[in-house]
């Protein structure tokens, strides 16, 4: 999938003098965690890894949730912009409406480092670190065609709209399935990331698509949502393909139940935001560009025993 990228970022932001007062420091100080709620593992593993190594490398910290709600997470920057903490890592609250707060603390000389989502705009923050979703969405649409047997009926279950993610994953989880032309969706609903969402959303699937024979979701939350419901229908033999490699549906996996997800580096992603972010406060670079990808892993039966907290061992 094509990506821009910005050439010469670290020479550009070095030259900038929002960021020169940080850059030339030597460490210390408070990096600031922003992510969703932790009521998703995924998003409190984040800030998990993100604290403990920023802790490590000898910064306090502080860690916030915005919920999802743009304002929230706006009134967050400017409370941790008028504290002057010393960076900021943020799992954002949407594409376009995390533009402002980021170039906010830019202009107040604090570098923003992104995790998981992307903003709409190249420039304002160091560094956009993700998940490589298109290539994590083909890996699970394909394990799911070879689970379906290339044939059935088929729901989509769809993330946040303004969530970029949302709609990545599910063009990477079409380009595949739409190639087999007896694979047909029936149903195409979002459940906004939420469990609870899902299971509602699967029932009223359920009754009116009863023929349906597999589910593939957007995320690990929805998907459990989903096989709830699924169980309580005595449907277990839908197949169910998640995305992010919760411990959740790891012992799903284990147990039989939903069939396979992909496992996102949610923990090391963090720790990686936050060694460029010390790299760049402590030199005025982090030597890298500022959009980063990082690939997927196919989670089955065959390795979810090695799951533990959305990393797999060797």
């Amino acid at each position: 999938m094509k990506r821009r990228t910005l050439l010469g970022l670290a020479a550009v932001l070095a030259m900038t003098p929002t960021f020169q007062a940080m850059a030339q420091g030597t460490g210390g100080g408070t990096i600031a965690i922003v992510t969703p709620s932790h009521d998703n593992p995924f998003f409190k593993a984040e800030a998990e890894g993100a604290a403990a190594r920023a802790k490590e490398l000898g910064y306090a910290t502080t860690v916030l949730t915005h919920d999802d709600d743009a304002n929230k997470q706006s009134e967050i920057f400017d409370t941790l912009i008028a504290q002057g903490v010393a960076a900021i890592i943020l799992d954002n609250a949407g594409a376009d409406a995390s533009v402002g707060p980021v170039r906010r603390a830019k202009e107040a000389g604090i570098p923003a480092f992104l995790i998981d989502r992307e903003i709409t705009e190249s420039g304002i923050a160091v560094s956009q670190i993700v998940s490589n979703n298109y290539q994590g969405a083909q890996l699970g649409a394909e394990e799911f065609v070879t689970l379906m047997g290339e044939k059935g009926q088929y729901a989509e279950l769809l993330g946040k709209e303004s969530d970029t993610n949302a709609g990545i994953r599910s063009a990477g989880y079409h380009d595949v399935i739409d190639q087999y032309p007896d694979m047909e969706m029936v149903a195409q609903q979002s459940a906004n990331w939420s469990q609870t969402e899902a299971y509602t959303v699967m029932e009223s699937i359920l009754q009116a698509n009863p023929e349906i024979t597999g589910v593939i979701s957007g995320n690990d939350t929805m998907a459990m949502g989903a096989w709830a419901a699924l169980e309580a229908a005595e449907r277990t033999d839908v197949i169910v393909v998640g995305f992010d490699g919760s411990n959740d549906v790891r012992d799903s996996i284990r147990n039989g139940g939903i069939k396979a997800t992909v496992l996102q580096p949610a923990y090391r992603q963090a720790q990686f935001a936050v060694e460029q972010a010390d790299k760049f406060l402590k030199e005025g670079s982090t030597g890298l560009e500022e959009k980063q990808l990082m690939d997927c892993v196919l989670i089955n039966a065959d390795n979810a025993a090695r799951l533990e907290t959305f990393a797999l061992s060797e």
